[in-house]
């Protein structure tokens, strides 16, 4: 049941279906519960603990329709039912067991009610063949999808592997043995032996089929996010920044799931002696209201200075949409922009609700002029200097490079000073730092951390970073 529960839980997460630990748990106790005998039961309870919203119910459904299928042979049980009929035989016994009821081997790979190495002898996949015991056969292709690993399946070209593996731990070679015996004194049974062999071949290649758009269900969409998550963000190609959005919302997403948290927590074992007597008062001292010492947790409030100019401005762009998507968890966030003169951007995003539409005014009515730190740290310190305190967190983005002229280290001094932290975050490697007009080797002693900051990932990481240590 462990190895069932697993597979389905790695096919749900191939479709986007988030599954945490805790959840698996949950949903094996659920399974130990209802049992694999009721499919529509034991779908609405796992759909309980593991599917949270309506686009991951959606996804649940559709993977546990395919996940939990055993039909496989039920177009080639019909043709047998009637051959058999023909032949004036009796049915056989498992024809009427062919899965509709119980639940007698899941198809992701694995196989319930069965000891490990239960696969058929090689001498009965000839009887079931024979026979048309398709219930076996379901039971003999789940169990050897078992054991050839078919939920590792990962690409197309694995499907003649598996199906040839899965063939042959079901009997293969000892019904080609069988075939060839029969061909010098029975050709007419050889030749129908042969046929369900074929026939049999081709429904474990459609299994494997089956199985491979399970587990590698939005493989193409995910390998692509990750390949996206981690290119330096100047390279991004403008037909992926769909992708790139949904991505950075996402990430957001995780985010803020990560770091919500409650405005106040209690540390027990620290008594406030003094708030305690004060409550105690009506009680002649007697504590019967203890009152603890608690620490407060802030959020950060974010000061974010961005360079718009050249190729900073696609990281600039990532990042502002990044911290506005984070309102949740992030609801203090001033935001300014500059290339040559610097202005507060904070009240565009707070007006317009689109960010995309907020992001492409921003960069046009502040980019695109000569690149000027000093001027834009004299704008700071007349805009925004006052209001920086010891909770406050700047966020510096930029390459430090401002063509040859003063970037005024003196006023990021006084900006440190006041700020609780300055991060610097620059797009270029750190090899390039300090070369030609770059001022990173002036400004840096001035910042708590400077890093380099080029991709998705690395935005992710400071942002997690800024919000776990808000304290």
């Amino acid at each position: 049941m462990t190895e069932v529960l697993g597979d389905f839980i790695r096919a749900l997460r191939a479709a986007d279906v988030r599954v945490s630990t805790s959840e698996s748990i949950d949903a094996g106790r659920v399974v130990d519960l209802v049992g694999l005998g009721e499919r529509e039961i034991l779908r609405h309870a796992l759909s309980q603990v593991l599917a949270k919203t309506e686009d991951e119910k959606q996804a649940f459904r559709d993977t546990f329709d395919r996940y939990f299928a055993f039909d496989q042979f039920k177009a080639k049980s019909e043709t047998s039912t009637q051959q058999q009929g023909d032949a004036e035989r009796e049915p056989n016994a498992g024809e009427t067991q062919n899965g509709s009821g119980g639940m007698p081997g899941p198809g992701g790979g694995g196989t319930e009610g069965q000891p490990s190495g239960g696969a058929p002898a090689p001498q009965d996949l000839v009887a079931m063949l024979e026979g048309g015991d398709q219930a076996a056969l379901q039971m003999a292709l789940a169990e050897a999808a078992r054991q050839a690993q078919l939920n590792r399946i990962r690409l197309f070209t694995q499907r003649g592997m598996y199906t040839r593996r899965m063939m042959e731990i079901m009997g293969l070679d000892a019904l080609n043995d069988e075939i060839e015996r029969r061909e010098s004194g029975d050709p007419k049974g050889a030749e129908r032996l042969s046929d369900a062999r074929d026939a049999l071949r081709e429904q474990v290649r459609d299994y494997v089929e089956k199985q491979l758009e399970i587990f590698t269900a939005n493989a193409g969409r995910q390998l692509r996010e990750e390949v996206l998550s981690q290119v330096r963000l100047s390279n991004v190609d403008r037909s992926d920044m769909k992708i790139m959005r949904a991505l950075v919302a996402k990430m957001a997403k995780r985010l803020v799931a990560l770091h919500s948290r409650r405005k106040k927590v209690e540390k027990r074992g620290q008594l406030d002696m003094r708030r305690t007597i004060r409550a105690n008062v009506e009680f002649d001292g007697l504590f019967f209201h203890t009152i603890w010492k608690q620490q407060k947790i802030d959020r950060p409030k974010v000061m974010a200075i961005c360079d718009v100019s050249g190729s900073v401005a696609q990281v600039a762009r990532f990042l502002l949409m990044f911290l506005y998507s984070l309102q949740e968890v992030l609801p203090r966030v001033r935001s300014f922009a500059f290339s040559g003169q610097l202005g507060e951007t904070t009240e565009l995003f707070e007006r317009e609700r689109d960010i995309e539409k907020a992001l492409a005014r921003a960069l046009m009515e502040h980019g695109g002029g000569s690149t000027d730190y000093g001027q834009a740290f004299l704008d700071f310190e007349r805009l925004a200097l006052d209001d920086v305190d010891h909770r406050t967190t700047v966020l510096i983005l930029g390459d430090a490079r401002s063509n040859y002229g003063n970037p005024r280290g003196d006023i990021l001094k006084k900006i440190h000073a006041r700020a609780r932290r300055v991060i610097w975050l620059n797009p270029e490697p750190r090899s390039l730092w300090n070369s030609g007009d770059s001022e990173m080797k002036r400004l840096a002693p001035y910042c708590d951390t400077a890093k380099t900051c080029a991709s998705l990932k690395d935005l992710e990481r400071v942002i997690s970073e800024l919000l776990r240590h808000a304290t």
